[in-house]
């Protein structure tokens, strides 16, 4: 038995011991890492709005040099190429900046190892950054808060930052809304952002019950990580939340992101680019990694989980909407499915083009797109996916970079998007850093070494506006 004289010496050497093998605890600049969110907020919620407040001007100008650093922002739309709503035209032209004195003919000559080793991999095509990737959360455009705050009296203003695209590069606002089951009608919507305030007088008579209730809980809010009752908010007063279509707006996208809540640590989550609703119908896999096999599932657990940055601990304490699975969760899901993709004018039954109607640009575009470009491959027709996962491994081209919070690395596979009314929905890829489409084909010619000559990229880009 140690004595009294010794017993102080060895209790010494115990704590010391443990704050060697335990991270963090002799460094406190280094907090311990963990898979979730922080529960108890000990910072009045006052200080915090002051202190976000004060930070943002310096958080929105890092977000927009890189921009600027990274892409040309001007507003240039192609000439007669619209949505199919015929408000808004579609950006043309590569906005990606190159490295000094590089051209995209030179880098496509390259190989990977080669790009890696001379620094050479264009900043515009590594990973894109949340406006602010340390804090994250969901974010709106401007327009969309000023419309929700018009109609429902419901703010998304978040006090700590702002969305960072221009609104010229973002999809047509609101955007139609295409039914399945009435194409007879057009665009139902009415040129309207459909919400709980006017989703019944726009709708009823065209759905069926399911179908109404279905669509009102889409409009409905719900607490969210960033908007809901706690002081533990993004948004100055207690917020109900948000719903399904603040993102999917019009069962479409208004370029609304987030960060993804599947992965952990902070810095490796990637940016989300809201993906359109319309076509659910078609989709086998849901989610850009996770794989969901059905649009229940997807309807269900976004509620559960990825509303609240896929950390149900602290969903529970902001208010978690537990949706019961055979009415609510199907009846949204029904109302999904019944989301068409805009006119095709262009395409016949089997999804190609319609010689006596297409360009011949559009038409050589379609052969290299099946042929030359291999874009098939994953984007077979008639709905251009194939319902599976791939991965690009871009990360053969770039050494890993941390950019703004953000770790620059592999991304790992990724569901096939389908291209059916691609033109609708920029910016591209699953967390938007590809601006247009031509920004598109020069990232995949150099991911899939395919040397597409200039012609052979115009054309590319023209039959894509077709599908």
């Amino acid at each position: 038995m140690l004595n009294q004289r010794n017993a102080f010496p060895a209790a010494a050497v115990f704590i010391l011991a443990l704050l060697l093998i335990i991270p963090g605890v002799l460094d406190a600049e280094e907090p311990l890492r963990s898979s979730y969110s922080p529960v108890v907020v000990n910072e009045p919620f006052t200080d915090v709005v002051e202190r976000m407040k004060s930070a943002k001007p310096e958080v929105m100008k890092r977000q927009m040099e890189l921009l600027n650093e990274r892409y040309d922002l001007s507003d240039r739309p192609a000439a007669g190429a619209m949505m199919s709503g015929g408000k808004k035209a579609v950006q043309e032209g590569v906005r990606v900046k190159l490295p000094e004195d590089v051209t995209w003919e030179a880098l496509a000559g390259m190989k990977p190892e080669q790009i890696k080793e001379k620094g050479l991999w264009p900043a515009g095509f590594l990973p894109l950054p949340h406006p602010n990737h340390p804090e994250g959360g969901m974010v709106f455009p401007q327009f969309h808060i000023d419309e929700i705050n018009k109609q429902e009296k419901r703010d998304l203003t978040r006090f700590d930052l702002d969305f960072d695209l221009p609104d010229h590069l973002l999809p047509e606002y609101p955007p139609p809304i295409y039914l399945t089951t009435r194409s007879d009608l057009g665009d139902v919507s009415q040129g309207k952002v459909v919400t709980i305030m006017n989703y019944y007088e726009l709708f009823n008579g065209i759905l069926n019950p399911k179908q109404l209730e279905g669509l009102r809980l889409l409009v409905t809010p719900f607490p969210q990580q960033q908007f809901n009752q706690t002081e533990d908010r993004r948004s100055e007063l207690a917020s109900r939340g948000v719903t399904c279509f603040d993102c999917h707006v019009n069962g479409h996208s208004n370029g609304s992101t987030h960060l993804v809540g599947d992965i952990r640590p902070q810095e490796l989550r990637h940016r989300l680019d809201t993906p359109p609703l319309r076509g659910v119908n078609v989709q086998r896999l849901f989610g850009s990694q996770r794989a969901l096999k059905t649009v229940e599932d997807f309807t269900e657990f976004e509620q559960r989980a990825a509303y609240f940055d896929g950390d149900p601990v602290i969903g529970t304490k902001k208010g978690l909407n537990i949706l019961e699975r055979g009415s609510q969760v199907h009846f949204m899901a029904e109302f999904q499915a019944l989301l068409d993709f805009p006119p095709a004018p262009k395409l016949n039954l089997y999804g190609k083009l319609d010689p006596e109607k297409a360009t011949e640009s559009e038409l050589r575009g379609e052969k290299v797109f099946f042929e030359k470009g291999q874009c098939s491959v994953c984007h077979p027709a008639p709905y251009y996916t194939d319902n599976s996962m791939h991965n690009l491994k871009a990360e053969r081209f770039f050494k890993p970079v941390m950019v703004n919070g953000r770790l620059a690395s592999a991304d790992g596979p990724i569901k096939t998007f389908p291209l059916r009314g691609i033109k609708e929905s920029p910016p591209y890829l699953h967390d938007g850093r590809l601006l247009t489409l031509e920004d598109t084909v020069e990232f995949f010619n150099l991911i899939q070494g395919l040397k597409l000559t200039e012609q052979e990229k115009k054309d590319l880009v023209a039959f894509m506006r077709a599908l």
